[in-house]
């Protein structure tokens, strides 16, 4: 009895430890239209500018994403951990002190970096666990609660009174915190478990369905990541108050969770058909929302039905990738394709933001939707 306690403690402190690096990689993305906001306010940029700031910053959380494959089973974790969450408190600390704009991208382009290192942290960690469907839904909670609470606070708490180099500060604050993490987290894999990944590693190629499902996934993103990205200075524009912007941002990031909840409790009962055309018509509720917003209220509300939306897409899409490759391999390409998207996304909106176009990004985020509408049509004529 007293060995099954001590193993659920130790367990549960995996858990959270592996919750909070996953907190502080998904920071930059969490928190991107508030900071591109308060970036564009202090320094005077313009759309494109903003855009490719975001861009930037992906950039290197794709170089990341995409190197950690390689050598996270050959560090240790607690000094990953370390090394991580410093580089990514100074390089926001650092952010805060510049006044050069190319400047600015250099370390807009190592935050991403750092914090596409705790992402795959956690979820490496996570995924020695044995328990993971327990293991993800505490993280999940972890992250969107921690979110929540930040965007919340900065906009009227932090931004309004001290702009960028402000809230620049308190992330970084903020990371450094969740930082302490690292004395929970497990030295490194057991050696029974980096054995069987490398040997799923050395399987064979992805079959064609599985591309297929992760390029579509990449088009649904990319257009909403743009949105998002966007999503403040379209509130800006219809002159929200600090204050209302935290709540929005706040309350958006809760009902993200409960849209996750709410796919996971349908589960299978929905076909990927049905998914789509649920997913397509309630972004198009939001975005007509968003469009159509005077104030507080219109524009609220078109934010949070978009994100229950767009959440709902994102965990169908995942479900089908997952559905397209029995060994699982493909699944694990999720987040560089978060990455590439996230990449191009806020490039590609800050463009067609360029001059107040509002409605061309909200129409290019419905672009984005449709598409797997189309694909799932096309494919029964098959």
């Amino acid at each position: 009895m007293m060995t099954t306690r001590l193993q659920n403690q130790t367990m549960m402190a995996f858990i959270l430890s592996a919750s909070l690096a996953s907190t502080i990689g998904g920071l930059p993305f969490n928190v991107l239209p508030v900071m591109l906001g308060s970036l564009a306010d202090s320094f005077g940029l313009d759309a494109q500018t903003t855009g490719l700031l975001g861009s930037t910053c992906f950039a290197g959380y794709l170089v990341g994403t995409l190197g950690a494959p390689f050598w996270m089973n050959r560090l240790n974790w607690r000094l990953l951990t370390v090394i991580s969450a410093l580089g990514t408190a100074v390089s926001f600390a650092l952010s805060s002190q510049v006044v050069n704009v190319q400047l600015l991208f250099v370390i807009w382009a190592l935050i991403g970096f750092f914090a596409s290192t705790m992402t795959c942290l956690g979820m490496r960690i996570l995924s020695d666990l044995p328990d993971k469907v327990r293991a993800f839904g505490i993280r999940q909670g972890v992250e969107l609660s921690v979110t929540a609470a930040v965007l919340f606070a900065l906009p009227p708490l932090v931004i309004a009174y001290f702009k960028y180099p402000g809230a620049a500060l308190a992330l970084a604050g903020v990371v450094a915190i969740l930082g302490l993490s690292a004395f929970w987290v497990p030295h490194g894999a057991s050696a029974a478990q980096d054995n069987a990944n490398q040997a799923t590693a050395s399987g064979a190629y992805l079959p064609l369905a599985a591309w297929k499902a992760l390029a579509v996934f990449f088009v649904f993103l990319v257009g909403n990541i743009g949105l998002w990205a966007f999503l403040e200075r379209i509130g800006s524009g219809l002159k929200i108050s600090p204050a209302e912007m935290g709540t929005v941002f706040a309350v958006l990031k809760l009902l993200g969770g409960v849209a996750a909840f709410f796919v996971a409790a349908v589960g299978e009962r929905v076909a990927p058909g049905r998914a789509a055309w649920w997913v397509l018509g309630a972004v198009g509720v939001g975005l007509l929302l968003l469009g159509s917003a005077s104030g507080f209220v219109g524009f609220a509300m078109g934010a949070w039905v978009w994100e229950f939306a767009f959440t709902c897409g994102c965990v169908f899409h995942a479900a089908g990738i997952a559905r397209s490759d029995p060994s699982g391999r493909a699944v694990m390409l999720v987040p560089a394709v978060f990455a590439f998207s996230s990449m191009a996304g806020p490039g590609l909106a800050g463009q067609i933001m360029a001059g107040g176009n509002t409605f061309g990004v909200l129409m290019f985020a419905l672009a984005s939707t449709l598409l797997p509408v189309l694909v799932n049509l096309f494919r029964r004529k098959e």
